[in-house]
């Protein structure tokens, strides 16, 4: 569910100049896996971990919230149009969707 919301996003941003190679990549990466239908965003081999801690989902939403950073599409985590990265710097919902806030 949460994919489509982003795949929708994607696709109605007309501001966003990566917008073509991110949804080929979608596709492309859909069209490799048999367990979807014409997309994929998320990858399937994931290792879930029980974060029991705040602490823990703090230091799990910093690493989320860094990798835009990291691969060099924003220079702060907050520019990054996709992320609540924006929200937590706002401290109220300034992104593109509804977010939960973690304290």
């Amino acid at each position: 569910h949460t994919s489509v919301e982003l795949k929708n996003a994607i696709q109605q941003h007309t501001g966003e100049s990566r917008k073509e190679w991110i949804l080929w990549m979608m596709e492309r990466a859909g069209r490799t896996n048999g367990n979807n239908a014409s997309f994929q965003l998320w990858q399937q081999h994931n290792q879930p971990i029980e974060l029991t801690t705040i602490e823990m989902l703090n230091q799990k939403l910093e690493y989320i919230h860094s990798n835009p950073v990291k691969a060099g599409i924003v220079d702060k985590a907050e520019e990054y149009l996709y992320s609540s990265a924006r929200d937590y710097y706002c401290g109220k919902h300034c992104g593109l969707f509804p977010v939960i806030f973690v304290e």
